[in-house]
């Protein structure tokens, strides 16, 4: 799964590097602890990419309020296409959300949480396979998404069974649907070597800690 993650890139360069439009309300960077539900940088295709704010945190057209039901911030890749909730967005409003790493948690012999930041090995920002969807109430419409998640690569099952679709730059295309189809073969584990991970200190487990401190690798003594 994922989630929290971080985004340091700024505005600009994201949406250089994306090629898309940049919004005039897009969230503040850098920002070390992206939580669900708060407001999140995503490259959606709109007669040309732009870049938006969306919440995290996918609302079906049919909540009644966005507390309605559960939070879904992942849609399983497994599932994505038969899930009454995320059917039609797998089909035709998938999206790109970039980050520089996500986090992750395992526990110690004491059940205490230990919290791990998993980033690309080539340094390069991060990019995830999502979905989006526009929720109307009162007049009102909120951009909503979730992070799709598939099985987790060897070296991410030391740290937890199922971990974010990672995309590469040659498929952010056919994710958004400007290729035409095929988008589901994009859905499996990124390759052993293409992620990096370490520990981090028990601080980032506080959804108010902020700071680049919460990524810093933090040496384990035996």
């Amino acid at each position: 799964m994922c989630g929290r993650f971080a985004v340091t890139l700024p505005p600009a360069a994201m949406a250089q590097l994306f090629r898309a439009a940049p919004a005039n309300d897009l969230p503040p960077v850098p920002n070390y602890n992206v939580c669900p539900t708060t407001q999140i940088h995503v490259v959606q295709e709109a007669e040309g990419r732009r870049l938006v704010a969306m919440r995290w945190g996918f609302i079906p057209h049919w909540y009644k309020t966005p507390g309605d039901g559960p939070l879904l911030i992942n849609a399983r890749a497994e599932t994505i296409a038969e899930k009454p909730a995320f059917r039609v967005a797998s089909r035709a409003r998938r999206c790109l959300i970039p980050a520089a790493g996500f986090y992750e948690w395992t526990k110690d012999a004491a059940g205490n949480r230990l919290p791990w930041y998993i980033s690309r090995s080539d340094g390069d920002p991060l990019v995830m396979a999502g979905v989006w969807q526009d929720w109307e109430h009162d007049g009102a419409t909120l951009r909503t998404c979730a992070i799709v998640t598939c099985g987790a690569n060897t070296p991410m099952t030391r740290i937890h069974h199922r971990m974010p679709v990672v995309l590469e730059t040659r498929d952010w295309g056919k994710w958004l649907g400007e290729e035409g189809h095929g988008a589901a073969t994009l859905m499996v584990p990124a390759p052993d070597a293409a992620l990096r991970f370490h520990r981090v200190a028990t601080t980032v487990n506080s959804n108010r800690a902020s700071g680049p401190e919460l990524i810093d690798e933090v040496i384990e003594t035996p």
